[in-house]
């Protein structure tokens, strides 16, 4: 095991290296500047769309509101709570900065996704509509780049198990049984996430998509007052805390309490490595659950689909961070939702830990509905329809091994960290060469609304 663990922590340090650091960011930028801040100055507009698309306008599965719903439900996570507080306690508050600036320039990267997917999907042979980066590598670049879609179906899959479901699962059980109010084995916490799983999965991605438009919304409102509430009583301490992200995101962390000292590398490692892990820009996730859309123009549901960047990291995750700076909980020692919930718990005495915790296992139920959706498009690019059965059994069996495989939790997280950066090295690439179709569609749209 010990042997496994060393080769899979020398390819993540690869994978995660200053190259693949300079692509996502590089990418994003890229795309930020071609598109001329278009995600940033066009923010309001995506919010009226989004607005708008509660109802399909044009040809899909599910409303355009219900596929950003979908998409949310896969990001907000486990990311938030857990991978922020994880993204603090190795690299510092500094890693809070290079979250966000993950998240800006990612708002471009997955618009540019969502804009793709829609451009170049298909109908199965069941009449739904697919799409994702297998499907724009295959119609966007040609025959002989279908092998980067082959690669990116393979990595998406695999990463599924990890990052969409045993992560998840893990995460949930591991919060709900170190709580002292609430200490539920985690083989129950699996079987009860199983069987709420495969009654929703039974109905594919409409059944999800409805049950992701309606709990997202409560779920992420309800985890955001009680986040506001923590920052309202530390109000004196929030410009403090400021400062301290953004100095801190240049300027190594000295050592204090239970934290050990971070260099600046660790700070821009951890925080781009976790904002990704959190909203998925550059993945090539989301535009699986958009390209089911029923809108009738690619760079609509694009504006639609940048928005779950800004949601994911811009707000929820800069709760949850700010909430463990100015409580001063990040010192402690602790990491992952424990270190969540310990800043919750300060400034909520008795209720706090409560809130960390179920709201934890909300979002990372949502999350495991949104990346079977994800897993299941992969699979059925490289098998076929008939694969989607077995694969849904699979998924539902999984989540209790997760539920359970409580020593593992940190191997579990390495393995997921490491797909997300070989599933992204597929897509980043794909963006990059279809960008001129991005920026083309985009000022044509633009030119015909103004």
């Amino acid at each position: 095991m010990e042997t496994i663990t060393n080769l899979i922590s020398g390819l993540n340090g690869i994978v995660w290296g200053p190259l693949m650091l300079v692509l996502i960011l590089g990418t994003g930028l890229f795309l930020m500047i071609g598109l001329k801040l278009m995600p940033l100055a066009r923010l309001g507009y995506g919010f009226r769309m989004l607005w708008r698309g509660r109802e399909g306008q044009g040809e899909g599965e599910i409303s355009p509101f219900n596929a950003l719903m979908t998409s949310l439900s896969a990001t907000i996570g486990t990311g938030n709570i857990a991978g922020v507080a994880t993204a603090i306690a190795m690299g510092g508050p500094g890693a809070l900065f290079w979250m966000w600036c993950t998240a800006l320039v990612g708002m471009a990267t997955k618009y540019a996704e969502a804009v793709l997917a829609v451009k170049y999907r298909e109908v199965d042979e069941r009449g739904n509509h697919v799409g994702g980066p297998m499907y724009y590598i295959k119609n966007g670049l040609g025959a002989k780049w279908a092998w980067l879609g082959t690669l990116f179906a393979i990595f998406g899959a695999l990463a599924g198990f990890g990052i969409g479901n045993t992560v998840q699962a893990n995460s949930v059980a591991h919060a709900l049984s170190e709580n002292a109010g609430l200490e539920i084995a985690p083989v129950v916490t699996g079987i009860v996430m199983a069987v709420l799983a495969a009654l929703v999965l039974i109905g594919g991605i409409r059944r999800i998509a409805e049950v992701a438009g309606k709990l997202v919304p409560l779920m992420a409102i309800a985890y955001l007052l009680c986040g506001l509430v923590v920052l309202v009583l530390n109000a004196g301490a929030i410009p403090g805390a400021v400062v301290e992200i953004v100095g801190e995101a240049f300027t190594p962390t000295a050592a204090t309490g239970g934290f050990a000292g971070a260099a600046v590398w660790a700070a821009i490692r951890f925080g781009v490595a976790r904002g990704i892990f959190s909203n998925e820009a550059g993945l090539g996730s989301a535009p699986i659950a958009h390209a089911s859309a029923a809108t009738d123009n690619p760079v609509r549901q694009g504006s639609v689909a940048m928005l779950g960047t800004f949601i994911d990291t811009l707000i929820v995750c800069s709760i949850t961070g700010l909430a463990i700076v100015v409580t001063g909980a990040w010192t402690s020692g602790e990491t992952g939702a424990a270190l969540s919930s310990m800043a919750f718990e300060q400034a909520l005495p008795g209720v706090g830990g409560y809130v960390v915790s179920l709201g934890l296992a909300i979002f990372a139920f949502t999350t495991i509905l949104g990346w079977s959706v994800y897993g299941e498009r992969c699979v059925e690019y490289l098998f076929g329809i008939k694969s989607i059965t077995p694969f849904r059994v699979l998924w539902v069996l999984m989540i209790p091994v997760g539920a359970m495989a409580q020593d593992y939790l940190k191997f579990v997280w390495l393995i997921a960290d490491t797909l997300n950066a070989l599933m992204a090295i597929p897509n980043l690439v794909a963006l990059l060469l279809l960008s001129p179709v991005v920026f083309t569609l985009t000022r044509e749209y633009f030119k015909r609304e103004e």
